[in-house]
């Protein structure tokens, strides 16, 4: 019996969530997720999304990035992600927090009470090395989460 096209797609992003969600990175999987996560009380602090995606530069740059960064002694209050192409209507709903910025994956946007203080696009990612995007997400996090 052959698998549907949903089913084998489930299959095979599902290590890439979880290289994410055993950094200890909360899915946001629906637009109702991401506004209780993004608004409100829970939007109180330092907040980072990541918008995950199955490119290679998500997989050898961004992903890497952010789990190195994230054993920094200053992180983000709140950690998300949400994943592009697969949870279509949550990353849509993340990417309206993020003003100003046209939709990117992979991508991080980091917020503070609620508003966007700092974005790293894809551009920013793709042909840079994980350590150099690690340093910037240590920037900012010493920057902004202290």
């Amino acid at each position: 019996m052959f698998m549907s096209y949903e089913d084998y797609m489930r299959q095979v992003v599902q290590p890439m969530r979880e290289e994410l969600t055993r950094e200890g990175i909360k899915e946001l999987r629906t637009p109702e997720e991401v506004e209780e996560a993004l608004e409100g009380e829970g939007a109180k602090g330092t907040t980072l999304v990541v918008v995950n995606s199955v490119c290679g530069c998500a997989a050898g740059l961004a992903r890497p990035a952010v789990a190195k960064a994230l054993k920094h002694s200053v992180k983000p209050d709140h950690l998300y992600t949400v994943f592009a192409g697969q949870d279509k209507e949550a990353t849509a709903k993340a990417r309206e927090y993020f003003t100003g910025y046209p939709p990117s994956s992979p991508s991080i946007a980091l917020l503070k009470d609620g508003e966007l203080v700092a974005m790293i696009e894809r551009h920013q990612i793709e042909n840079r090395s994980a350590e150099e995007i690690t340093a910037d997400l240590v920037g900012l996090f010493d920057r902004y989460c202290n």
